[in-house]
């Protein structure tokens, strides 16, 4: 795990600093809070969340292939091949227990993340947040990925922290990996599940998010924030204190959290 600041072994012999960036790191946290970037974007995406975190809670953002410090390496054709190497990372720093969240194509990463944990009790995540994606068995329209030949307009959103520019074949990457995703059934997570959308999200309404409440047998809320399918830049300061007081996590040590079931 890349630790700012520390010197960590080699990238090639340790999968947690090859995938997790830790710009904070804190001194035996009780909560890892892991968190996956939509497509287009890097790990820096949440560089400033450490901010609002509780001093017990670390922050670990995911970093994608293609991009910054790992830009010689490719992205994989399929989504399983970012959520396993992320689960086994996170096995390998099993020293806080891990919550994720992700947001858009970051979501569906998370989630196939949390069932590959899940089946062993000591990696199992205390909490799953998914953020702006519809729940994974929902069957609706698609938009198709672009063409390698099309142009690659940055998503306003990669402006929101420290902003670089990706290479259009990376964006194309992401776009791809994200519209192939398809949900395979198998056994629910037993953790807290919240899934958020914002509420002028056109892409990814509250009625396509219900549909994750199927996909634990833990509690389950469904949470709208005011904002667009990029809520979470505005909103951040608000949407971090919504995930600590979630989890219990704001003053003392984090607890697993009782959780609104939604109906």
């Amino acid at each position: 795990m890349v630790r700012y600041g520390l010197t960590s072994r080699d990238r090639t012999t340790d999968p947690a600093r090859s995938w997790l960036r830790v710009p904070l790191p804190r001194h035996r946290p009780a909560l890892r809070l892991v968190c996956f970037p939509p497509a287009g974007t890097t790990a820096d995406f949440y560089r400033a969340w450490p901010d609002g975190l509780a001093d017990h809670v670390e922050l670990a953002a995911v970093q994608y292939p293609a991009r910054g410090d790992r830009r010689g390496e490719a992205m994989p054709d399929h989504l399983e091949g970012l959520a396993r190497p992320v689960a086994e990372a996170l096995a390998a720093a099993a020293d806080a227990p891990p919550v994720l969240f992700g947001h858009g194509m970051g979501a569906a990463v998370a989630f196939e993340t949390a069932r590959l944990l899940a089946r062993d009790p000591g990696s199992a995540p205390r909490a799953l947040f998914v953020s702006a994606h519809p729940a994974p068995m929902e069957d609706r329209p698609r938009e198709p990925a672009p063409h390698t030949d099309e142009p690659v307009v940055a998503p306003r959103h990669m402006n929101s922290t420290r902003p670089e520019d990706l290479p259009p074949a990376t964006v194309h990457a992401d776009l791809r990996l994200a519209d192939r995703y398809r949900y395979r059934p198998g056994p629910p997570l037993d953790c807290p599940l919240t899934a958020i959308v914002g509420t002028r999200d056109t892409r990814v309404t509250a009625r396509h998010a219900a549909g994750w409440r199927h996909c634990t047998t833990g509690p389950f809320t469904l949470r709208a924030m005011p904002g667009d399918h990029f809520y979470l830049v505005p909103r951040r300061t608000a949407l971090v204190a919504f995930l600590l007081t979630s989890l219990g996590a704001r003053g003392g040590p984090a607890a697993r959290p009782a959780g609104r079931t939604a109906h």
